[in-house]
């Protein structure tokens, strides 16, 4: 991670990251609806061989929550004045250097950090230019639809690991009990799909007639899409196995064959994601995507992320970096294992 600042000193980058986004879709539309309608509003540059050029870096930091805030209702959209109250509130809310000791439950000292403090955060500050209160468009409510039974039994063991790790013993029998995020295979917002997170929102687009190429800041990955039609690979990928093609002016990504679940939060192996790239205007693109995945949702849900070009370089990021903290963690399970023995059989 890095702070983008500091290469962009002779732009307000920050400032404008999240103001340059797409117009406004009326209420009533949802999914693809919005994405053509956007992409419909403007005539983007052409590449060569006659495709809208999407190429650049895209910024797609934001407040917004995936999910609409439960105390909002029905409220799709905010006006100026809320907008502007609840950045206010989530900024403060999320700040790192003003964190309560006593929300959560977390042992922390205020100014402490969890697990970093503010100086190395980059989280998008602003609501969509849209100011819709969610990023999902469909369910109309802006939540994501019930679980499934399945789904429910999984969230349940997720919570059950996540009170383990911070009041009792951390699940490490094995490297492979951590997330795949901590292994450095996955980037929680990097996706797919990617979805705003805490520092790297950044993804760059390359083009070529037969292939696109989308590469993440986080995690330093890259996926390679071939748009000929091919068929599928049948060897299940940690990100899946993506198809690309063009519906009008939008580039589409279809993906499945997952190897697991992905960084999407209650995914599993079985999700669909159905991803749609449209430029907006001359430094606008809107991103959307549809997570159909019948072992965790009843339903399909689609969420769009309008982001901003900006003229800044990808950096690699090096995750790894020897990975020591996976052998202090099982080296740390290892040694708490033996303290308890020793203490049984003390008795």
């Amino acid at each position: 991670m890095r702070h983008r600042f500091l290469t962009s000193a002779n732009g307000p980058i920050l400032v404008i990251a999240v103001a340059l986004l797409a117009p406004a879709p009326v209420a009533s539309q949802t999914g693809s609806q919005a994405t053509t309608a956007a992409a419909n509003a403007w005539t983007p540059a052409r590449t060569p061989d006659g495709k809208p050029d999407l190429q650049g870096v895209w910024d797609y930091r934001t407040i917004t929550p995936l999910e609409r805030p439960v105390a909002l209702g029905t409220k799709a959209f905010f006006t100026d004045e809320e907008a502007a109250k609840y950045e206010q509130q989530e900024n403060s809310r999320q700040n790192r250097d003003l964190i309560d000791p006593k929300v959560g439950g977390l042992n922390y000292p205020a100014g402490g950090v969890v697990p970093y403090n503010e100086f190395w955060y980059e989280r998008g500050d602003k609501v969509v230019g849209t100011k819709r209160t969610s990023l999902i468009v469909d369910p109309p409510n802006g939540r994501l639809p019930p679980m499934t039974p399945e789904g429910e039994k999984k969230a349940k063991l997720r919570a059950e690991v996540a009170r383990q790790e911070q009041f009792g013993h951390p699940v490490a029998d094995s490297w492979e009990d951590r997330s795949l995020g901590e292994r450095c295979i996955l980037g929680s917002n990097a996706g797919p799909p990617m979805t705003p997170g805490p520092y790297n929102n950044n993804f760059q687009l390359f083009q070529t007639p037969d292939q696109v190429a989308i590469v993440n800041e986080m995690i330093h990955e890259v996926r390679i899409i071939p748009m000929d039609g091919r068929p599928r690979l049948l060897v299940p990928q940690w990100k899946g196995n993506s198809r690309g093609h063009w519906e009008g002016d939008t580039l589409v990504v279809e993906t499945t064959n997952f190897k697991r679940e992905t960084s999407l939060p209650g995914s599993s192996a079985n999700m669909r994601l159905t991803e749609r790239f449209a430029r907006t205007g001359p430094d606008s693109l809107l991103y959307e995507f549809t997570v159909d995945d019948p072992s965790t949702w009843m339903k399909p849900w689609t969420a769009a992320i309008p982001t901003a070009k900006i003229d800044v370089p990808i950096y690699e990021y090096a995750c790894h970096e020897g990975n020591y903290a996976m052998t202090g963690i099982l080296a740390g399970a290892r040694a708490d294992e033996k303290t308890a023995e020793a203490k049984k059989a003390s008795k």
